[in-house]
């Protein structure tokens, strides 16, 4: 698997800085625009596996376009230009220190929250009586704090985000109202596609000028879980596991491994079978939700295709 972006360690013009995330390397060009670069790592239970997927990186990269594309109208958002399969380029923006997270649906951790015994999950009251995929009377939005390299996320809620300063109130609502209709965009387009967007995340930032813009991804598979819309109800009656196209998959492989990123456990070998099967669920995903083929980038030399197609655009 060589033909994959694992690092990266570039050399811009104007360059000021450079941040590795999980999944994302941006680089700051002169405090004023950032370069995103979507590798092909995949991050699980906040732990980077040791095997990059093939393709990976340039099918979130294009459906966090298409999806910013899709609801600019309603939300601002980062993105100047797209440049090549694997990269954005957008605002510098200060990004809120909170990732807004919204369920339609009980499933994933709300769900695990909720076998647990638990019926408040940042703050908000989960009804009496649910089973496991469900859907919620409302969406509710169940923010989690952004962790540091290394660290988990953590629930919160939206009044601790408020009493702490992390978020003034003022801005916090227009990111509750900003999360609540990108939702809603969502829903409408999977709806469409056959598919029902069960939860998501979304991140904001702040531009100099005080702009609140939406950043990083939109409507991916890392960033959201989706149910096929056929079956789902006769799924739920017979009480059978959901079809879905997510990120989870992935998660369900490791839990029955024995991973979930807790301490002393390892990460089970990813055979070349594997890594080749979860690089052709997310082609899936990208097909489904986008309603197109998905066309194969060149991987000959992926850092050098990068490298010259980002320079093209900075030299404009």
């Amino acid at each position: 698997m060589s033909n994959t972006i694992n690092n990266t360690n570039y050399n811009f013009p104007k360059q000021k800085s450079y941040y590795k995330g999980k999944v994302r390397e941006v680089y700051n060009i002169n405090d004023e625009i950032l370069v995103m670069i979507a590798s092909d790592r995949l991050s699980a239970f906040d732990v980077v596996m040791p095997k990059q997927i093939p393709y990976k990186g340039q099918i979130l990269n294009q459906i966090a376009s298409k999806m910013m594309e899709a609801t600019k109208d309603i939300v601002p958002n980062w993105i100047i230009a797209v440049p090549d399969p694997n990269v954005a380029i957008g605002h510098l923006c200060e990004p809120f220190k909170v990732e807004m997270v919204i369920r339609g649906y009980m499933s994933g951790h709300a769900a695990r929250e909720y076998k647990a015994g638990k019926r408040e999950l940042c703050g908000v009251l989960m009804p009496e009586g649910m089973k496991e995929n469900d859907k919620f009377p409302e969406p509710i939005i169940t923010p989690a704090t952004k962790a540091e390299d290394g660290d988990h996320d953590e629930d919160i809620s939206k009044e601790d985000i408020i009493a702490r300063g992390i978020i003034s109130k003022e801005d916090y609502e227009v990111l509750e109202k900003y999360t609540r209709d990108l939702f809603q965009k969502g829903t409408e387009i999977a709806e469409e596609r056959g598919l029902i967007l069960v939860d998501t995340k979304y991140e904001f930032g702040k531009t100099k000028d005080g702009k609140i813009l939406l950043i990083d991804e939109i409507h991916t598979p890392d960033s959201s879980r989706y149910f096929y819309a056929e079956g789902y109800e006769e799924r739920q009656a017979k009480g059978e596991a959901q079809k879905q196209l997510s990120k989870e998959f992935v998660r369900q492989w490791l839990i029955a491994n024995d991973f979930q990123g807790l301490e002393g456990q390892k990460v089970p070998e990813m055979t070349d079978e594997k890594i080749l099967e979860i690089s052709e669920r997310y082609i899936e995903l990208y097909e489904k939700i986008t309603g197109e083929t998905f066309v194969k980038s060149d991987l000959s030399n992926i850092n050098k295709r990068i490298e010259k197609n980002v320079l093209a655009f900075l030299n404009r």
